[in-house]
């Protein structure tokens, strides 16, 4: 039986793929990052993924179209090249944005079409879309669920992200109960979940989900500031300094009472 091909004619719209990453997931890896967000975190290291149109950005003194279409088939043209790379260390290919689940289809055929190709595959996401749709295309395909988990606190979550937390934290709870494999990540953002209590509360509520070993702390950094006068608006968090390593070492040992594999980025 011949296998149908027609997924790798599946477009979708991305902004950036950047190779011989060493983050989101193991080993040596390519990112395929997704337009589109329903958050507006105002540290978003990546705010011209957040709109899924086609725009303009100022990069540099020079304008820059942000988003192209391409088909599944172009993405891993790319993503093959580097095959050997992820055989040797163990890498793959990650599917970031933006938030990969706003394009189903899209993300289901490009996962499909690494797996066919003998590429482990790893997802960047906060799991914030229905969860029977994450069950049939996602899951299927994926070797590695990187999720965050910003805060548990809904009011505080809504204030800072523009979008509650009770999907997130439901959507969590059944990932993990259908077996996968799941690595829990909070970027840890100074005013908005960097006490210890407010830590030790996700921390809490990780080791209590099914299979759950992991852990990452991804201390907040102002990479991406410049990128918010490129749009046109204004970052939010310009009087934020970043944390410390000894107060991220503090919210590392705390976090390890829980039982949890703990490690400061990743």
């Amino acid at each position: 039986m011949q296998l149908d091909t027609n997924y790798l004619q599946t477009k979708g719209r991305i902004f950036d793929i950047q190779k011989y990453s060493i983050h989101d997931g193991p080993g040596i890896r390519t990112i395929v990052f997704l337009k589109g967000c329903a958050f507006r975190c105002r540290w978003c290291c990546n705010p011209e993924s957040q709109r899924y149109d086609i725009h303009p950005m100022t990069v540099n003194g020079e304008e820059k179209v942000i988003g192209r279409d391409v088909t599944v088939e172009e993405v891993m043209h790319e993503v093959l090249k580097d095959i050997a790379h992820y055989r040797r260390s163990g890498g793959g290919m990650t599917l970031s944005g933006g938030e990969c689940l706003l394009q189903p289809q899209f993300a289901s055929d490009l996962l499909f079409a690494a797996k066919q190709a003998g590429i482990s595959t790893a997802i960047e996401s906060t799991a914030f879309a229905d969860f029977e749709m994450i069950e049939e295309k996602i899951l299927p395909h994926l070797d590695l669920f990187l999720m965050d988990i910003k805060h548990m606190n809904a009011a505080k979550h809504k204030l800072f992200i523009g979008k509650s937390n009770e999907k997130v934290l439901a959507n969590a709870k059944k990932i993990a109960e259908r077996g996968q494999n799941l690595i829990i990540r909070v970027p840890v953002v100074p005013t908005f979940n960097d006490t210890e209590e407010e830590i030790l509360e996700i921390a809490r509520f990780a080791r209590s989900l099914k299979g759950v070993k992991q852990l990452h702390l991804l201390p907040y950094h102002r990479m991406g500031q410049d990128k918010y006068d490129g749009l046109g608006r204004e970052y939010l968090l310009k009087e934020i300094e970043p944390p410390t390593n000894l107060h991220m070492q503090q919210l590392l040992e705390v976090a390890k009472t829980t039982g949890l594999h703990v490690q400061i980025g990743g």
